[in-house]
């Protein structure tokens, strides 16, 4: 302990103490996006002094990085070829007949796709496949979603390409002397973790709760309350000459105009103010009940199709509405859509928002956006094809035309499979590969340069460069050994393996609250030096952060796939705990024990 009290006595621990600290409160509130808190930390720690602009920046020209980001086009060809098709359908095939017989297939087919594909895109694009299955089968989703993220958790681990951490991690070990990961230095742990993991999955699927099926889903929500219609105002309609605000429209109907259209103008909101016209045509949202009043009243009727301008059908039809997801990390939560100009800022309507099990009509401008909300928008092609490629919203629907070009579906996959042989047989080094694989995917026209530039999640670039500069001010100051000295004292007489299991449990204790990349660099400086104290090989303590970390069962904020699958799913905090408290025990207990006999760490 005086140990650990003279190495932060120094200015230069106190600050980066300080710093780190702030960090995890800012990480755990979520008062700043993880990316800009590490953003935060970064100029904090250069402005300092405690760290030089060179050592804080490495991070951000590392081969982890530069490899990570050629794996999110590589992954982003895969699916526009259709190189993934087969894992689609054979997910929503009508042979799988119950929510366990499906928890099964993912944990055997998602999850080794998981080894070498970023998790995130295989959840967006299987969630829609998934739900549709779940109609068809009067399933409620909330019996197989969170199954589809841990097994791509349980999958993450079973390669080095698996999980965006597991680069991060492999970069702080070599920068701080251990050494690098290879390919498959722990596929032989992850092949253990992934088969028991899943078989705890399916014998747990009991345990699951029912939150309802689609039928109550937001787009039959809005069937149920209203539907969408295109009116015109007819000669003596008490509505001419009237504004909006003015008239009975929506003061006695539970109406709501959400675009006017006259001649070859067409206005979007705000309409409260615009004075109406004869022939003016609205497209309205309400009751059936209340249309059939209007028009028994002669306030409207019902717009015929050849009273309708050319350009007007081409509109109709060139509208969708889709759901979209408010994922972790987005600008946008924390403000309102009114505040956001969200229709003006995306030219899209939202018709509604799902929160958990809650879905909210009205009052839509004042409702203050969240991570995991889901929105049904409506709008243009053209706009909610802009919305696949913002990072601050998922879109849970693919449009057609961005189906896959289905013949250059061999082609990708071809590559896909060269990307992974030629580091795995050591001919050359991992990021080369992914480098030449995703000029590849251009070249071959798999993916345009447009889409290249949009598959890449710049919140996790940035998030995993800034935080590795945390391990370096950890080792530069002196505090990863000082800690770990604290820790040797009081675990020096344990065997080791209980040693590993605390770290474990620690790691993913700190990844519920804070980002699992943040855990592996705030940990791995500390575990290493533990491990030398402890004179055990630094890799085993290394492998069970890894592990721990990335193996997060316990809360929605805890893992990006877990948020995805939670707003869909219908869940409740608690229900992620419920299932994933015995697979977090599970997991206690084995990896630790696995990782003693892959290190022969019992002798």
């Amino acid at each position: 302990m005086l140990e650990l009290l003279t190495a932060i006595s120094n200015s230069a621990s106190l600050i980066t103490l300080s710093i780190l600290l702030g960090s995890i409160f800012l990480f755990v509130t979520g008062w700043l996006a993880p990316e800009i808190t590490g953003l935060l930390a970064v100029a904090l720690l250069v402005a300092s002094g405690v760290l030089n602009p060179g050592e804080a920046m490495q991070g951000f020209g590392s081969p982890a990085l530069i490899t990570l980001m050629g794996l999110f086009a590589i992954s982003a060809g895969l699916f526009r070829s259709g190189g993934l098709d087969r894992l689609r359908g054979l997910i929503g095939s009508d042979a799988v007949r119950s929510p366990k017989r499906m928890i099964a297939l993912m944990v055997g087919a998602v999850g080794p796709v998981s080894a070498f594909v970023p998790n995130t895109p295989i959840v967006a694009a299987l969630l829609p496949v998934i739900e549709s299955w779940c109609q068809r089968r009067g399933i409620s989703p909330s019996r197989v979603l969170l199954p589809l993220s841990f097994a791509t958790i349980l999958g993450g681990t079973l390669t080095l390409m698996g999980s965006s951490v597991n680069l991060l991690a492999s970069e702080v070990s070599a920068q701080l002397g251990y050494g690098a990961f290879g390919l498959f230095s722990f596929t032989a742990i992850g092949i253990c973790v992934w088969i028991v993991g899943g078989l705890v999955m399916v014998l747990l699927a009991d345990r699951l709760p029912d939150r309802g099926n689609n039928n109550d889903d937001l787009t039959s929500h809005l069937s149920t309350s209203g539907y969408l219609t295109e009116v015109e105002i007819p000669a003596g309609s008490e509505l001419i000459n009237q504004s909006l605000h003015g008239s009975r429209l929506q003061r006695r109907f539970d109406a709501d105009v959400l675009e006017l259209h006259r001649g070859n103008e067409r206005f979007l909101p705000p309409l409260a103010d615009r004075t109406l016209m004869v022939a003016d045509r609205l497209l309205i949202r309400c009751t059936r009940a209340d249309l059939l009043r209007l028009q028994q009243d002669h306030t409207v009727i019902l717009a015929p199709i050849s009273a309708r301008s050319e350009n007007s059908v081409d509109q109709e039809n060139n509208q969708r509405v889709v759901e979209v997801l408010l994922p972790s990390g987005s600008t946008l939560a924390g403000d309102c859509l009114r505040d956001l100009r969200f229709r003006q800022r995306f030219n899209v309507t939202v018709l509604a928002l799902r929160r958990g099990n809650a879905v909210l009509k009205e009052r839509l401008g004042r409702a203050t956006l969240k991570d995991g909300d889901v929105l049904l928008l409506q709008g243009p092609k053209d706009a909610i094809r802009g919305l696949q490629a913002n990072n601050d919203l998922v879109v849970l629907e693919q449009l057609e035309k961005d189906l896959p070009t289905v013949s250059r579906k061999l082609i990708a996959i071809g590559i896909s499979v060269a990307v992974i042989i030629l580091p795995a047989f050591n001919l050359i080094p991992l990021v080369a590969s992914v480098l030449l694989g995703t000029v590849a995917m251009v070249a071959t026209g798999c993916l345009r340069t447009g889409e290249l530039q949009s598959a890449i999640r710049l919140d996790v670039i940035l998030l995993l460069g800034s935080t590795a500069s945390f391990s370096v001010a950890l080792e530069k100051t002196g505090l990863a050994a000082a800690l770990a000295k604290a820790l040797l004292i009081n675990l020096q007489n344990w065997p080791v393996y209980w040693a590993l299991l605390i770290i474990f449990l620690f790691s993913q204790v700190l990844t519920e609250v804070m980002s699992n990349a943040a855990t592996v660099a705030l940990l791995i400086p500390i575990a290493g030096q533990l491990a030398i104290g402890l004179q055990h090989p630094p890799m085993a303590f290394i492998f069970v952060v890894l592990f721990g970390a990335t193996h997060s069962y316990l809360s929605p904020i805890g893992y990006q796939t877990n948020l995805m699958v939670f707003g869909p799913g219908r869940y409740r905090f608690l229900d992620i705990a419920r299932f994933g408290l015995p697979l977090t025990c599970t997991m206690t207990i084995l990896v630790p024990f696995l990782i003693c006999i892959y290190f022969n760490l019992w002798s």
